[in-house]
């Protein structure tokens, strides 16, 4: 029966480029007998209570017989939802219950009590990601509760290894491709509502990021002969490699379509001693833009260093994720973008974007075209700074908002009718 309950641990971060294209519909059409059988999310007061203090086990998920819980690499989990319309295409729903570190340092609460204080939980994973981990779950013993079969069968998907290699995930993806399952989309993590991130702009707009961009790893390395620090070189492999490095932060990636500049991270490895070292290394990540290439970003870095001398190892690397689409006929995006409509009616603008962080989606492109990462959050500048770092906090109404979120996306996802026209703002 341990296995078949399912803990509260986890979350990831992610920023967000925008695509120039504005997105406005009327909605997904549905049929009179699903508009007449829909369930309204409005939870009790009970209810809501439950949502943030018996984030334990889920006892009608767990216990209905249309529902298959598997563990699949010892800590991930999938659950099957079996609907009842077999015509109907699945599709699936992440999460990740994994975190990064979180030292006690600069918090103002343990980071892994989940306290609450005026009417913010405070903990790591409260961002990334373990509220979307118990909102999905949650909103599903909801439906369950109320009598709700679906009509469409969908998966849930919940990694335990998110933020280093994913192989929960990938061990998934492998089982469901397995079963010959071809999935209609696949919702995770990524874009956020933003509020009073653009100068002047003062409307919230609705992210829906349709493609991530690729990671790779490269190390930089100067190999020259040994000496002693009292009679040093004219140059030496740190100075060579720190001349490297420092071209490449004077000159960053290219703007590519104003998205932005490509986000390195440096760290150095070798500091001085004694002995002047005979080899210097540096490892620099880079995030890809979908128009570039791993390759492209190998030869650029390697003419703006312009030094024979380094040498360059792809430690790592992934090209970026085809871009899902968005258009009048996609699904899963015409759904996300239908449920924000309903949930969050002061949100009229619905973009498509690219994340910059890397999600266990990427491990699913053999299954579907269409990948959407969206959270159902408002989100401000201060908040990036807590995804990751210290003091990561979710309010309870934020949270509240999230269940209902997915409580309404899975009802919409229960028709087999094609998204409507909408127009394109350019």
């Amino acid at each position: 029966m341990a296995q078949r309950c399912v803990c509260l641990l986890a979350l990831a971060a992610t920023l967000l480029l925008v695509f120039p294209t504005v997105s406005r519909s009327m909605g997904l059409k549905s049929k009179e007998h699903q508009r007449a059988s829909r369930i309204p999310s409005q939870f009790s007061k009970e209810e809501r209570v439950a949502m943030k203090e018996a984030l334990k086990v889920f006892p009608t998920v767990v216990s209905t017989s249309f529902i298959q819980h598997e563990v699949v690499e010892e800590y991930s989990h999938l659950f099957t939802i079996q609907g009842s319309d077999p015509s109907l295409q699945p599709y699936l729903l992440m999460a990740h219950f994994d975190v990064v570190p979180a030292p006690e340092e600069g918090w103002e609460v343990p980071p892994f009590s989940a306290l609450e204080r005026d009417g913010v939980i405070y903990g790591r994973g409260t961002l990334d990601d373990k509220n979307s981990v118990m909102a999905l779950l949650q909103a599903l013993e909801l439906l369950l509760i109320r009598k709700y079969i679906p009509q469409r069968s969908f998966f849930i998907s919940l990694g335990h290894d998110e933020e280093s290699s994913g192989t929960g995930a990938q061990k998934i993806s492998a089982l469901l491709q397995s079963r010959g399952v071809q999935l209609a989309f696949i919702v995770d993590k990524g874009g956020f509502i933003l509020d009073d991130f653009i100068p002047n702009f003062k409307k919230p707009i609705a992210l829906i990021a349709v493609s991530e961009k690729g990671s790779m790893n490269l190390m930089l390395q100067v190999n020259m002969t040994s000496g002693h620090s009292s009679a040093p070189p004219k140059e030496t492999s740190i100075g060579i490699l720190a001349a490297a490095i420092s071209r490449l932060e004077q000159t960053p990636m290219p703007i590519i379509f104003g998205s932005g500049t490509v986000v390195t991270v440096l760290r150095q490895v070798a500091n001085e001693m004694n002995v002047i070292p005979p080899v210097a290394q540096a490892t620099v990540n880079f995030r890809i833009h979908p128009e570039q290439t791993v390759q492209e970003v190998v030869e650029l870095t390697k003419n703006i260093v312009a030094d024979n001398r380094v040498q360059f190892h792809v430690l790592s690397a992934f090209d970026p994720l085809p871009i899902s689409p968005y258009d009048d006929k996609a699904l899963g995006y015409q759904l996300l973008r239908q449920t924000v409509q309903s949930v969050f009616p002061e949100v009229n603008i619905t973009v498509p974007v690219t994340s910059v962080g890397n999600t266990d989606s990427r491990f699913f492109t053999n299954l579907t075209t269409g990948i959407y990462r969206f959270y159902p959050i408002y989100i401000q500048p201060e908040d990036f700074k807590r995804i990751h770092g210290v003091n990561e906090k979710i309010s309870v109404q934020a949270y509240e908002t999230q269940v209902k979120f997915i409580f309404e996306l899975i009802q919409n996802a229960d028709t087999d009718q094609e998204p409507v026209s909408h127009l394109h703002k350019l």
